[in-house]
């Protein structure tokens, strides 16, 4: 199971990365990062549990849940800064930088969630980043003008630029939040599936 997983997270990356890279706005670039760090990171940190390259089981005390719930957020905020998406629309290199930070960012917060003995510490990192991926997910889909005029070269069938970046909004709730959102959920119903279970 964990090799499936691992190996669809990997196939995942390169969709993602091509959609980041992409000449059709708002929707691709958010659809490619989303896919990065809230889809390919969670199956590839799954793949990877347990094993030596696990970076939670290396670095116990460092890759815990809430510090790299921090980590992640600190990610998600700084390269939706408007200079940051418009540079990396306008630069191959600093897209790349940017997909690897997303990569990395989700992968070391999903790692930390799976690896920790403390689940409610994981379901709280997860609900967490789901509600701060909704805040900002809410501001650019409710952002009354463009928040990102210059980094439009193009959009998904001509669409104009507001509204390519209120379906970039939209998009960043379907998949961002409602990943992390799910991925708590999972983790409360194993808690409570433990709990359930002596009592049988």
């Amino acid at each position: 199971m964990k090799r499936i997983s691992l190996t669809a997270g990997l196939a995942l990356l390169p969709i993602a990365w091509l959609l980041a890279g992409s000449d059709i706005g708002m929707i691709g670039h958010m659809a490619g990062r989303m896919m990065s760090v809230a889809l390919a990171a969670p199956l590839v940190a799954y793949g990877l549990s347990g094993s030596s390259v696990d970076p939670a089981a290396r670095w116990p005390h460092i890759v815990t849940p809430m510090m790299m719930m921090l980590v992640e957020l600190v990610t998600v905020w700084l390269w939706h800064l408007p200079a940051l998406r418009i540079a990396a629309q306008s630069s191959i290199i600093v897209m790349v930088i940017e997909q690897a930070c997303f990569l990395a960012a989700g992968l070391l917060l999903w790692s930390a969630v799976i690896h920790t003995p403390q689940r409610a510490a994981g379901i709280g990192a997860l609900l967490l980043t789901s509600m701060h991926m909704t805040l900002l997910g809410v501001l650019i889909g409710l952002a009354p003008r463009p928040l990102y005029h210059a980094a439009h070269h193009g959009t998904l069938a001509g669409m104009d630029t507001l509204a390519d970046q209120q379906l970039g909004g939209v998009i960043m709730l379907m998949i961002g939040a409602a990943s992390y959102f799910l991925g708590g959920l999972a983790l409360l119903s194993t808690i409570l599936r433990s709990k359930e279970q002596p009592s049988a």
